[in-house]
């Protein structure tokens, strides 16, 4: 979200929350917001803050395609009870909740937004890292994390569009406790993150960085032993998978560890941080250092989120084919941090890349052509900014 202007008065007193169920607050107390659709509508606005969503967009976002005869002036009455709701609050509502060119606008400061402080945050912290000033850096990411409350707008699931948001907000919360780990090896608290990178190469098996910062502080904290067997761990994994080894960085990693040698882990936490981008001025976009999407027949572009993205005709997919030749599950690319493999989920009809039939996986390549059932895309890495995250075809 864009940062917004520094007012006074009264509307300062109301809080946004979004990093995990909708929440308003005015001082400490709570704004019941309403219906889902009514909160669906303050979640678009605080997604969106300060600038301008058209009532196209916030019908498309309610309704999936399907709106009634009267969604624009649904949209209004949601909007002018928010506008009610914020008002008995003790907020001068419209200067809160605007009306812009065909929509609306929520006008808030960074402070009065959980999305806004983490983001401030988070890319503070990121550069704080990159130039080596790892306390400060420790504190912005610890403040950035301590914004989330649980998963993204987790009471608006029925909606497809906090879908997305909750993909890419997850993917950047990532990058953030990977910054934060950065950071306090590099202060020399390794032993303070051990547990909680435990759990992150649980949930994300094939992000090859944060197996190599577990090794490390493993090894840093006298664990030698434990470090190796996290090396064997995830060559395990990688190869029964993907079918593919570990990246030389980490094979280099586990003979330094298993010679016993210092690691410059100032330099190596400078390094991974200078390799995360902010590319749009005033919103914070983290992308890993290989990013990746399917361009159509159509030149729409399907954007490859998070550490896999599953392909099929069933609505539970990441990326929806409505095709008859595609199986229901049909196939999943996985994102190994250094690369991007593709896998055929048994489909009936099989996944073709430069016109030949995969066996079980596939690396791909930048340029390459993928036919799933009639579909075909070709895979690109490091797409530009537009285009769209997944959707239906």
């Amino acid at each position: 979200m864009a940062a917004g202007p520094q007012r006074a008065g009264a509307e300062r007193d109301i809080q946004f929350g979004v990093l995990g169920p909708l929440q308003v607050n005015v001082g400490s107390a709570p704004i019941q917001v309403g219906t889902p659709k009514q909160r669906a509508v303050l979640a678009m606005l605080v997604a969106n803050a300060n600038r301008a969503v058209s009532a196209a967009d916030l019908i498309t976002a309610i309704w999936e395609g399907e709106p009634p005869a009267a969604a624009r002036i649904s949209v209004s009455a949601y909007v002018s009870n928010l506008r009610r709701l914020i008002t008995e609050a003790g907020v001068d509502a419209h200067a809160v909740v605007a009306t812009a060119p065909n929509g609306y606008r929520l006008e808030i400061t960074t402070e009065q937004s959980d999305l806004a402080r983490f983001a401030t945050e988070q890319q503070a912290g990121i550069n704080a890292v990159a130039a080596g000033r790892f306390e400060a850096a420790s504190t912005h990411l610890t403040t950035a994390l301590a914004q989330w409350r649980g998963p993204v707008l987790d009471d608006l699931r029925d909606f497809a569009f906090t879908d997305v948001l909750r993909n890419e907000l997850a993917e950047d919360k990532v990058v953030a406790q990977t910054a934060r780990a950065h950071a306090e090896i590099a202060c020399g608290r390794a032993h303070t993150i051990v547990r909680g990178l435990e759990s992150l190469v649980g949930e994300h098996p094939y992000r090859e960085p944060l197996w190599a910062q577990l090794m490390t502080a493993y090894y840093l904290t006298d664990r030698q032993s434990d470090a190796l067997d996290t090396y064997h761990r995830l060559k395990t994994t990688l190869s029964d998978d993907l079918g593919i080894d570990p990246a030389p960085a980490l094979r280099t990693l586990y003979e330094q560890i298993l010679r016993q040698e210092p690691l410059d882990v100032q330099r190596n936490a400078q390094a991974a941080a200078q390799t995360v981008v902010a590319f749009e001025p005033g919103v914070t976009t983290l992308i890993s250092p290989v990013t990746a999407a399917l361009r159509d027949v159509h030149d729409h572009l399907h954007r490859l989120r998070g550490s896999a993205t599953r392909i099929g005709r069933s609505p539970d997919n990441d990326l929806v084919l409505a095709d008859d030749k595609v199986s229901r599950h049909h196939a999943v690319i996985n994102n190994a941090d250094t690369t991007h493999i593709i896998t055929d989920l048994g489909s009936a009809n099989g996944v073709h890349v430069n016109g030949e039939r995969i066996r079980a996986t596939a690396e791909l390549h930048d340029g390459d052509t993928l036919r799933i059932g009639s579909q075909v895309f070709v895979f690109q890495t490091s797409p530009p900014t537009t285009g769209a995250a997944g959707g239906r075809v």
